[in-house]
């Protein structure tokens, strides 16, 4: 006969023995005590999986019939049938066409959402972006494609520039070049569909500062914590001094950590730092030339030469 008894109201345990572990037995679907065997709970819920798998079998049936996890994003929450394949004669007409087919249970614009995110996640994945980042960038495509603001634009470049907007109000910026290198899409129409998005959506990005580069910049080119401090202190200096007006914060960025690398041991060309960066090496000097009058106020107070400022190269 079976009895249940609460010791906590949370608790499932035997009255006699409160403290005893519990044994279940999932054939018959009981909590048993430990102790003195008295049978605490019955008809547990079996959460296993309802059949059985053998390396064996090639037969390629898949077994779940609950699917695949809802999606919020989808109109209907993505909870439409998929019709399986065909196998007797009532499945096909006279003519041996298949009487249901899976493409009328989705929506056209379910498929491009669909064809926009696994773009987004492809990309993603290709320049090591975290899910939270894929989450932000897939919400934007849909308020975007909802909207229908962008007609006429094509979906994958809407979809990059969903992307930088995403790792810019992350607040882990990438640039424009390299968002372009895992799409398909030029630099020019991402920035077009990127300034369109914001307007359309009427949010805003916060402005990008040579801060939120150089960690990524320095850890790429295997440079020290000392000389990343450096350039970090060269990078926000001469912004403050306003010594490079007009310049990008990147470009910024990589002529610090070049001032930086050679006033150190561990010294970088610009060639390698443009590589890295992603701007040319004509840019990198003129901003060096810049800062290069300013070189004694730019370096931190603790900073160790090994290098000494009046050696350093004069472009």
């Amino acid at each position: 006969m079976a009895s249940s008894s609460r010791y906590d109201a949370n608790t499932v345990c035997c009255y006699a023995h409160p403290e005893a572990p519990l044994i279940e037995d999932y054939r018959a679907g009981d909590q048993i005590c430990s102790e003195c065997g008295l049978v605490v709970g019955d008809r547990v819920i079996d959460v296993g999986s309802e059949w059985r798998t053998f390396s064996n079998e090639k037969s390629g049936v898949d077994p779940s019939r609950v699917g695949g996890p809802e999606n919020p994003l989808l109109n209907g929450s993505d909870l439409s049938t998929m019709i399986g394949p065909g196998r007797g004669d009532a499945s096909f007409d006279s003519f041996g066409v298949s009487k249901y087919q899976n493409r009328r249970t989705m929506s056209s614009s379910d498929r491009t959402l669909i064809n926009a995110f696994r773009e987004i996640n492809n990309m993603a994945d290709r320049i090591n972006l975290p899910k939270t980042i894929v989450d932000r960038a897939n919400n934007l495509f849909k308020q975007v494609h909802d909207g229908k603001n962008l007609k006429g634009r094509a979906n994958d470049a809407i979809a990059s520039a969903c992307l930088y907007i995403a790792c810019r109000q992350e607040g882990v910026p990438r640039t424009f070049k390299e968002i372009c290198a895992v799409s398909k899409i030029s630099k020019k129409e991402i920035g077009r569909c990127f300034k369109l998005i914001l307007k359309a959506l009427e949010t805003s990005v916060d402005l990008i500062t040579t801060g939120d580069f150089m960690s990524r910049f320095c850890s790429n080119l295997g440079l020290p914590n000392l000389v990343q401090r450096a350039a970090t202190h060269i990078a926000r200096k001469a912004v403050e001094l306003d010594i490079v007006p007009g310049r990008s914060p990147i470009s910024v960025a990589a002529a610090a950590i070049y001032m930086a690398s050679q006033a150190s041991e561990d010294k970088r060309t610009q060639k390698d730092i443009g590589d890295i960066a992603g701007v040319a090496d004509v840019t990198i000097r003129q901003s060096y030339k810049l800062m290069y009058p300013h070189a004694a106020k730019l370096f931190p107070e603790d900073f160790k030469f090994a290098t000494p400022i009046d050696q350093l190269p004069m472009m």
